[in-house]
C-alpha cells in the first residue's frame, strides 16, 4: 500500500487550476444543494476551478450564483430523453472539462458519467448523500462503475453501506465528511425575533422545528402526528416547517385537517437558514433515510438539541444523551417523549445544545470538506492523465484529515 505521501500532487502536475463540473438535478433550495454551493465558493480558485450543470432547471440558487459561476441548465427534456449524451458531451468538451462530479445517483449519475466518457473527460467522481431512495444505486448506475475513478461516502456507515450494500469496489470509495461554515451558523438573536413576529410566535413559547425538502422521504407527516401529541404535554409549543418540494400542497392540506394546525408555521424555502434555527429551541428530522444531513449540522452549531432517527449515519453527528436523542425511525411515541421533555427542561435542552456546538465544529467543517474534494479530485486527476502510477489508488491526504477507501 503506497504511503499517504506518493498521493500528493507534484507541484509541477499542473501550471493552471482544474476545471471541475458538478452534475446535479437542479439547485433549488436543499441541503446538498446548499452544501455544493457553500463548497464552490470555498475552492481556491489557483487550484479548483467550479461550475455546475443542473440537468433540469437551474432552481433558486443556481440563478443566485450565476454571476459568480459558470450554471447550466435544462439539458434534459424528460425521462426517456437520450439526446441528454449529446448534449452533455458537447458541454463538456466546449468547456474542457478536467474532471466530473456528479451530485447524487438516478440519471444525472448515469448520463453524466456517460457522456464524460465519450467527451474524454479525464477524472470522473460521482458524490452519494443518502443510504436508499433517492440515492439508491440502480442496475444501470452499476453497470458504469467500472469508468468512475472514485465514489465520495459522507460518514463510515455510509461507506459501508455502499460497499456492503450497494456492491460498489471497496476501493474506490472515499470518505469525506459533509462540513458546514461554524462560523455563518451560530444564533441570531434579532433575527429569532422577526422570525417569531413573522408567525406570531411568542417570545416564551418553545419552538421545535424542521429544514428539509418537502419530499416524501422526509417524512413530514410524522412530524405532524409528533407534533399533535406533543401538544398536550407542551401546550404553549408551536412547529416551524422550514422547506419547500413537490408535496407542499398535500401536506398543507393533511396540516389544516390536523387539531394542531394553528401551530405548524409553513415557511417554504428561505434564505435564511440561520435566521429559522436561531427561532427555534430543538430541531427534529423524521426522515425514512438519510446519509450525514448537513441541516442536523446547522442545527447544531447553532446551539440546537437535535432529535432524529437512528438512520444512516446520523449516529456520528447526534450523540444520543449528549447532544440530542436518537429514536427509532418511524416510533411515534418514542419521538413524542423525546420532544416533550427537551422543549419542557430549559437547562437540558442549553446542555445538549452547547455540547452539539463544540461537537459539530470538530466533526463537520467546510474547510476540511472542500479540502477533501481538492485533493481527491486532484490525485484522480493527476493519476489519469500522468499514467506513471498504474497501481489503484489507496489513499488521499487532506491536511489534517485522511480521506481513505474502504475495503470489503
Amino acid at each position: 500500500m503506497p504511503s499517504p505521501e506518493s498521493t500528493r500532487i507534484p507541484e509541477y502536475a499542473t501550471t493552471r487550476p482544474l476545471r471541475v463540473m458538478f452534475l446535479i438535478t437542479s439547485l433549488e433550495v436543499g441541503g446538498a444543494e446548499t452544501l455544493l454551493v457553500n463548497m464552490m465558493r470555498r475552492f481556491d480558485p489557483e487550484r479548483i476551478l467550479p461550475s455546475v450543470t443542473c440537468l433540469k432547471h437551474a432552481g433558486e440558487l443556481g440563478e443566485s450564483i450565476a454571476g459568480e459561476f459558470s450554471v447550466y441548465s435544462n439539458l434534459i427534456k424528460g425521462k426517456y430523453d437520450a439526446r441528454v449524451l449529446g448534449r452533455l458531451k458537447r458541454l463538456f468538451q466546449n468547456a474542457s472539462i478536467d474532471a466530473l462530479v456528479t451530485v447524487g445517483a438516478g440519471d444525472k449519475m448515469f448520463w453524466g458519467r456517460l457522456a464524460a466518457r465519450r467527451a474524454g473527460v479525464p477524472a470522473v467522481l460521482s458524490a452519494l448523500h443518502s443510504t436508499g431512495w433517492p440515492d439508491g444505486i440502480g442496475r444501470l448506475n452499476r453497470m458504469l462503475t467500472p469508468i468512475t475513478d472514485a465514489f465520495i461516502a459522507v460518514a463510515e456507515p455510509h461507506r459501508r453501506h455502499l460497499v456492503e450494500r450497494e456492491g460498489l469496489p471497496g476501493g474506490k470509495v472515499f470518505l469525506i465528511p459533509n462540513g458546514i461554515d461554524t462560523d455563518q451558523f451560530v444564533r441570531d438573536r434579532s433575527a429569532a425575533q422577526a422570525w417569531r413576529e413573522r408567525f406570531a410566535i411568542p417570545a416564551s413559547s418553545p419552538v421545535c422545528g424542521i429544514v428539509a425538502a418537502l419530499r416524501p422521504e422526509k417524512n413530514h407527516e410524522l412530524f405532524f402526528r409528533v407534533a399533535q401529541s406533543t401538544l398536550q404535554q407542551v401546550p404553549d409549543a408551536h412547529f416551524l416547517i422550514v422547506g419547500d418540494g413537490t408535496e407542499r400542497q398535500r401536506l398543507e392540506s393533511l396540516a389544516s385537517s390536523m387539531e394542531c394546525c394553528g401551530r405548524l408555521h409553513f415557511a417554504g424555502n428561505s434564505r435564511d437558514v440561520r435566521g429559522a434555527l436561531s427561532a427555534m429551541d430543538l430541531f427534529a428530522l423524521t426522515s425514512h433515510n438519510e446519509a450525514s444531513p448537513v441541516s442536523i449540522l446547522e442545527a447544531m452549531s447553532t446551539g440546537l438539541p437535535v432529535v432524529a432517527p437512528q438512520v444512516g449515519s446520523i449516529d456520528q453527528a447526534v450523540l444520543h444523551g449528549t447532544t440530542g436523542f436518537l429514536v427509532p425511525p418511524g416510533d411515534q411515541s418514542a419521538y413524542v417523549e423525546s420532544w416533550s421533555r427537551l422543549l419542557s427542561d430549559r437547562a437540558l435542552s442549553d446542555q445538549f445544545g452547547k455540547a452539539g456546538r463544540q461537537h459539530v465544529i470538530g466533526y463537520g467543517s467546510l474547510q476540511t470538506m472542500t479540502a477533501g474534494y481538492t485533493e481527491l479530485i486532484e490525485t484522480v486527476w493527476w493519476r489519469k492523465i500522468s499514467r506513471l502510477c498504474r497501481a489503484p489508488m489507496t489513499s488521499a491526504v487532506v491536511t489534517g484529515f485522511p480521506v481513505t477507501p474502504s475495503h470489503p
